[in-house]
């Protein structure tokens, strides 16, 4: 089969799709690619939907990772609106929802992860919306006014960011946690209060560690209704407790899955002509010494650069250090590494919210992860101490007369 014949089929249209597409045409592929997904529109960032698309800020256009137009330049056909029933592992086949078969030499799953449906009764009540997808977003915002109710069910990232666009945009907000403090998954007791004081202060109703049980809906009055008793009205609900990642395809096909498509570190899973890339893969990372699965756009992007190079020959490993962010009001939280399994926490700065602050986390005195809440230096800094592997004396990463560059040489 001739180089023109060859072609790879990706099934999925977000951040790792993308940049596979575009990565493979940089690596010289000469067959085709088709990218397959679900949802009508051509690529789009995530990110924003939380954040400034949800408060209005951004256009659908104005978040499309490239023009729609690009893609056909770049040869490329984006198949947008059509669902993959299956894969054919040994006809080398993907079976559409609408009856078409695609035939594939190569295989990208890109399938990302879905909202995690919440166990409430009345979730598929009007009015009720998890925060996932463009489409979701845009049902939130035709439900947004001033001065109306809402309730975030959830307090984790989205949770929290969609709670500050909200009240910038005048609703009232109650956000309902069920574990015992906000961020309570990702970061230390100190982070999760300066986050939680933050938000009561701009005026969000928090209240932790109540589980909701119910949703009720009726003559347009919509009630959140919780296990101790507590009942909130909302005009608007959003539910945002976290993803899962989409593994059904590669599960039916017989690839190995283990939280999320198993992978190896050039991205290639248990068939040897089936590259995953982004959320829903679990992979080896040699400097976290385990495999991780990641929800991240950062993952998505350098993960789908490794299968390319794999799909054209030109295999390099991926290894790199986690990282994240998050932007509520005139906050900037960016995540260097992971902070799981730390066994001591030493801040830098004193929680003050204009001046920003570090929380380092550490194991055995080892650095694992640095929260900076508008701290661009020290992110820099310990992503830096992170991939390097140096280590800092944990009395010195609290002394804020030292230079963080300092920690480097």
């Amino acid at each position: 089969m001739s180089s023109m014949q060859r072609r790879v089929v990706i099934v999925g249209t977000g951040h790792a799709a993308a940049q596979l597409a575009s990565s493979l045409r940089q690596q010289n592929w000469q067959g085709e690619i088709l990218m397959v997904g679900e949802e009508s529109q051509a690529p789009y960032q995530r990110p924003p939907l939380s954040k400034d698309y949800l408060a209005g800020e951004r256009t659908a256009d104005n978040i499309l990772i490239r023009p729609a137009a690009a893609y056909a330049s770049h040869g490329v056909d984006l198949l947008t609106g059509r669902r993959v029933l299956s894969i054919d592992r040994t006809a080398k086949m993907v079976a559409l929802e609408d009856g078409q078969q695609l035939s594939y030499q190569k295989l990208a799953l890109c399938t990302g992860a879905r909202a995690r449906p919440a166990s409430i009764r009345g979730v598929g009540s009007p009015g009720v919306f998890y925060l996932r997808t463009l489409a979701d977003v845009d049902g939130i915002r035709a439900n947004i006014s001033p001065g109306k109710s809402a309730v975030i069910i959830g307090g984790g990232y989205i949770g929290l960011e969609a709670a500050a666009v909200l009240r910038g945009l005048g609703m009232a907000v109650t956000l309902i946690e069920l574990e015992a403090r906000v961020l309570s998954r990702v970061c230390a007791s100190e982070v999760s209060t300066f986050y939680a004081e933050v938000h009561r202060e701009e005026g969000v109703d928090i209240h932790t560690g109540v589980d909701v049980l119910s949703i009720e809906n009726g003559d347009g009055i919509r009630v959140v209704v919780c296990a101790d008793g507590s009942r909130f009205p909302a005009d608007l609900i959003i539910i945002g407790v976290g993803v899962t990642p989409n593994v059904e395809l590669a599960e039916a096909c017989g690839l190995a899955i283990d939280n999320g498509i198993l992978v190896d570190e050039f991205a290639r899973t248990s068939d040897p002509d089936i590259v995953a890339a982004g959320d829903c893969t679990n992979h080896p990372n040699e400097l976290l010494g385990r495999r991780v699965r990641l929800e991240s756009v950062p993952n998505a992007v350098e993960q789908a650069k490794t299968a390319a190079g794999t799909l054209c020959d030109r295999p390099v490993p991926y290894q790199s250090y986690p990282w994240f962010w998050s932007d509520q009001y005139d906050l900037k939280l960016q995540i260097a590494g992971l902070s799981e399994g730390y066994d001591q926490v030493v801040l830098r700065g004193g929680k003050d919210r204009q001046r920003g602050f570090v929380a380092w986390y550490l194991r055995g005195g080892r650095l694992l992860a640095a929260d900076c809440i508008n701290r661009p230096k020290e992110f820099m800094v310990a992503r830096q101490l992170l991939v390097r592997g140096l280590a800092v004396d944990p009395v010195a990463l609290a002394d804020e007369t030292i230079d963080p560059k300092n920690w480097l040489s």
